[in-house]
């Protein structure tokens, strides 16, 4: 039994001494992987302060060279600043003249356009002026010689109208008097007519046959004394219608009727009323 149970307790021991070993083993090695991995994180570590420690001087020197280059750029500010204020003024002088030459362009270009325009229509004008000139010399010679027929036309209508005048007062008064001298011997036969009717003792067809054959004559008398009347009609038709036209051509010729010297004078025919119309027109007094 004792043996039995020193073997138990040997066996015991010897378990717990594996036991032991193993554990001291595990131990150990856990151990060595622990200091291993603390010397690796110490390592990464030291890395990474290093690391940091070069980069905080890198930024360091960045920093430095930041504040160098701020300290530069802040007094090229000042300066910059100081030239804008300086140069503020002569750029708004220069604002202003810039929109005072634009103004001027565009003045300039609507006169350059203008005067564009005024040369064309100079040009225009100028050819105008040439062909008016030419116009104005063929139209002074056409007035010389319409006036040099003016004056012709004027001295033979002169002429004509003193003539026609002449021949026509002549011819009228011819007329007049024949006229006069016919009915004067009708009225002095009419009266020795009837005194023989009175002093005469005829049959009364002897009466009649005479006093056809009167009335005859009287017909006779009375036609012709109506053609003298119509001639003399005519005739002064004709001088009315001529003094007319020579008044019409006056006027169209710019030539005042108070110039001829003397006035036209028209010929009424007494009891008759003259029509407008051509002189051998002139019909015979109903």
């Amino acid at each position: 039994m004792q043996v039995l149970r020193d073997e138990l307790d040997l066996r015991r021991k010897t378990e717990i001494h594996e036991v032991e070993e193993r554990k001291n083993s595990q131990i150990s090695e856990l151990m060595r992987n622990h200091e291993k991995a603390f010397s690796d994180i110490k390592n990464y570590y030291n890395d990474i302060t290093l690391k940091n420690l070069a980069l905080i001087s890198l930024l360091k020197e960045q920093m430095e060279e930041m504040k160098k280059r701020e300290n530069h750029l802040e007094k090229e500010k000042a300066d910059v600043l100081l030239q804008n204020k300086q140069l503020k003024e002569p750029l708004q002088q220069a604002q202003e003249q810039v929109s005072e030459l634009q103004k001027k362009l565009a003045h300039y270009d609507k006169d350059k356009e203008a005067l564009t325009n005024t040369k064309a229509r100079l040009k225009v004008t100028q050819k105008e002026l040439k062909d008016l000139q030419w116009e104005h010399e063929v139209l002074e010679q056409r007035f010389s010689k319409v006036q040099a027929e003016r004056d012709e036309l004027y001295q033979k209508f002169t002429k004509a109208i003193n003539e026609v005048q002449q021949k026509t007062g002549f011819k009228n008064l011819l007329l007049e008097r024949k006229l006069k001298g016919l009915l004067s011997v009708l009225e002095k036969k009419e009266v020795e007519l009837s005194e023989v009717f009175a002093a005469s003792s005829l049959d009364p067809g002897a009466l009649s046959l005479v006093s056809h054959k009167l009335e005859d004559v009287l017909n006779s008398k009375n036609t012709t004394i109506k053609d003298l009347q119509l001639q003399l009609a005519r005739v002064c038709k004709a001088h009315n219608d001529m003094l007319q036209t020579f008044e019409a051509k006056l006027t169209a010729f710019g030539i005042p009727l108070d110039n001829l010297g003397f006035k036209p004078l028209a010929s009424p025919v007494l009891g008759q009323a003259l029509g407008q119309g051509p002189a051998g027109l002139v019909a015979v007094p109903t």
